[in-house]
Parts: C-alpha cells; structure tokens; sequence
C-alpha cells in the first residue's frame, strides 16, 4: 500500500529518489523567499507528470517568475 503522506508516488522517481531530498540539496544555502520559490519550482517540476499536467508548470512557471521579479529587484529577503 502506498503511503501518501509520508511517500506519494508522485515524488519520487523509479530508483526512489525523493523530491523532498533534490529540494533539501538545492535549498540548503538559500533563506527566505529564495529558497521557498526554489523548492517549489522543484517540486512542482518534478511531479507535473504524475500529478496534475499542465496545472503543476504553471504552478512553477510563477513560482520562477516571483524568484526572478525578487532577484531583479535584490530585495528578496527584506
């Protein structure tokens, strides 16, 4: 039986790499904002094709557009 709270399916890959475990690796030097839009975009971007399609990109394409409208601003963290 699969256990959606702890291991959905639809973050991890075959061999069992976890979603929560890329995010963790890419995050670890982020704070704030930077690192909250970063996850996310992971997130959405690794499961779109197991979840929800279309919806799940464009969940991330905003989640990409708010880190780069903070980063053009360098403000991101205020």
């Amino acid at each position: 039986m699969e256990d959606m709270i702890s291991n959905p399916p639809h973050y991890q890959t075959r061999s069992g790499l976890e979603t929560i475990e890329v995010i963790k690796a890419f995050t670890e030097d982020l704070t704030g904002i930077e690192a909250v839009d970063t996850g996310n975009v992971l997130k959405y971007v690794c499961r779109w094709h197991k979840k929800n399609g279309i919806e799940d990109l464009k969940k991330a394409k905003w989640y990409l557009e708010d880190l780069i409208r903070c980063l053009e601003k360098e403000n991101c963290n205020e």
